[in-house]
């Protein structure tokens, strides 16, 4: 089924409401989540709902902290997340990147103490919007097996990179992993293969079933060693600049990650900028980065957002329960 932007903002919103979550704040967070499923990542947008409810329903999620400032030198600033709204925290992170980089040409802050951050792209696209480079990155829980283990001791922590652009910003945003486990479980729910081997199943043999790799706890890097090296690095470099923790110190279950370390950078480049992003993109002659999700973006609000109708019936009732 389909849904019209504006419906599914208001029930995320109203469901924020009744959960306590400050109305000026609710509205950031619910339209953070509408803009994932509205650009094609339903996994991090009205799917992974209903588990954030639930953090914040075990205490995992502190909706009424903000996220503050804790350490600065010049360009770079430490913040501590205090254990608030991923998604929110993670808004004015790179926001501050932003408002050092107008200032330095530069901004970094490192993010400890916060909550999973929903959809990458969010603040790459954020950064590309306000003119700038964006580059951002999470750890997360054990969830990937570094390369030559079989059992997750590392983590898919996604990287995002953004480059602004007039006539379309150039915007990556992936894991580390071949596929994130929200687009295997909505592969999972499609009845679909991956298009390409994503993980191992349990008897160590690769494999393009989503269902399999969810059983065995088995994705595959990017690269296979050298996706595991990029993890590794990402999740040293955020824990070290923020003074946070690691992805071992990470509870492993789902609904109760919390504790994350994130890197948010923005780089002014200029006003002339744009003309060397165009040369590259002429060059290429197939789709870069973004392109796809302003095809999407387009298409969800002319036609609806696609939703799961039994996931979106269970969030319509949080509306509804006290």
């Amino acid at each position: 089924m389909r849904l019209a932007y504006q419906e599914l903002f208001d029930t995320l919103r109203g469901a924020l409401l009744r959960l306590h979550v400050p109305p000026e704040r609710a509205e950031r967070c619910a339209r953070l989540f509408a803009d994932a499923s509205r650009d094609g990542v339903p996994s991090h947008g009205l799917n992974l709902f209903p588990r954030f409810v639930a953090t914040i329903r075990s205490g995992t999620v502190d909706v009424a902290a903000r996220a503050r400032r804790t350490a600065s030198n010049g360009a770079f600033e430490r913040w501590d997340g205090r254990g608030g709204i991923g998604n929110l925290n993670a808004w004015d992170g790179m926001a501050r990147a932003i408002g050092l980089a107008r200032e330095h040409g530069i901004g970094c802050v490192a993010l400890a103490n916060t909550n999973h951050w929903g959809r990458g792209g969010n603040f790459g696209w954020q950064a590309a919007d306000a003119g700038v480079v964006g580059i951002c990155w999470t750890n997360t829980l054990p969830n990937l097996p570094p390369w030559g283990a079989d059992d997750p001791r590392i983590g898919n922590n996604p990287l995002v990179m953004a480059v602004p652009r007039p006539s379309g910003h150039i915007v990556l945003d992936m894991a580390l992993s071949q596929f994130s486990f929200g687009a295997l479980a909505s592969y999972r729910m499609r009845g679909e293969l991956l298009p390409v081997p994503g993980g191992f199943d349990t008897a160590g043999e690769l494999t393009r079933d989503p269902a399999a790799i969810e059983a065995s706890g088995r994705p595959l890097p990017i690269g296979y060693w050298k996706g595991s090296g990029l993890s590794i690095l990402l999740d040293m470099i955020a824990a070290l600049a923020s003074g946070g923790r690691a992805t071992h110190e990470v509870q492993r279950h789902p609904e109760k990650e919390t504790g994350l370390s994130q890197v948010f950078i923005a780089l002014d480049a200029g006003s002339d900028a744009s003309h060397v992003v165009d040369r590259v993109v002429a060059s290429l002659s197939v789709r870069y980065p973004g392109q796809r999700t302003l095809e999407t973006r387009a298409r969800s609000l002319a036609e609806g957002i696609p939703v799961d109708p039994s996931i979106w019936e269970r969030v319509r009732n949080l509306n509804f329960e006290v």
